[in-house]
């Protein structure tokens, strides 16, 4: 094996399970994501050699979510916009395996109903917000990280986690009959 590869696959592969979870999030929907992913694998093998010191992590990320806009944009071309599809049995399954903590079947069917909830309403917030909610909360990255796979500004994705976060505990709260809908 090479060094370059040797390179590739130790400072940017560790990153592959985030890259699916955030194509995930990205395309709402299991369709294309593995080809999105294998995508965004082969361009930043390709382009390896640009990598300079800053942060693979990003990089990737950036890299994913540029291959599913370009995806996206040549699924729209060609009028095969898929509609959004609730999370398959393999999902199901990842989110079920997740709450191994749980004391009981009860508890895990209601933690089951919340991720199916939370991912339901995070469906619902424009993408702009989701992507960093999702970059933020579960990929747990820096806001610097964030505005360099995004291409905005640190304050723009302050402003965008603070309004996606509001908007998601309104909608929770809202679907748990906390609060009336105001028409």
């Amino acid at each position: 094996m090479d060094d370059r590869r040797r390179r590739f696959e130790a400072q940017v592969l560790p990153h592959l399970d985030g890259a699916y979870r955030f194509a995930r999030w990205l395309a709402r929907s299991p369709e294309g994501v593995d080809d999105v992913v294998q995508e965004a694998v082969l361009r930043a093998y390709r382009s390896f050699d640009s990598l300079r010191g800053s942060d693979a992590r990003a990089w990737l990320m950036t890299i994913v979510r540029n291959c599913h806009f370009t995806s996206h944009a040549q699924r729209r071309r060609r009028a095969e916009e898929a509609l959004p599809e609730d999370f398959g049995a393999a999902d199901e399954d990842a989110v079920a395996a997740a709450m191994t903590t749980a004391a009981d079947p009860e508890s895990e069917l209601i933690a089951r109903d919340e991720q199916q909830a939370l991912t339901d309403l995070m469906a619902r917030l424009p993408e702009k917000y989701s992507e960093v909610l999702v970059l933020r909360e579960m990929e747990d990255m820096d806001y610097r990280a964030i505005a360099a796979v995004t291409c905005v500004p640190v304050g723009t994705v302050m402003s965008r986690l603070a309004r996606a976060r509001a908007a998601l505990r309104k909608q929770w709260r809202l679907q748990a009959g906390e609060l009336r809908a105001v028409p």
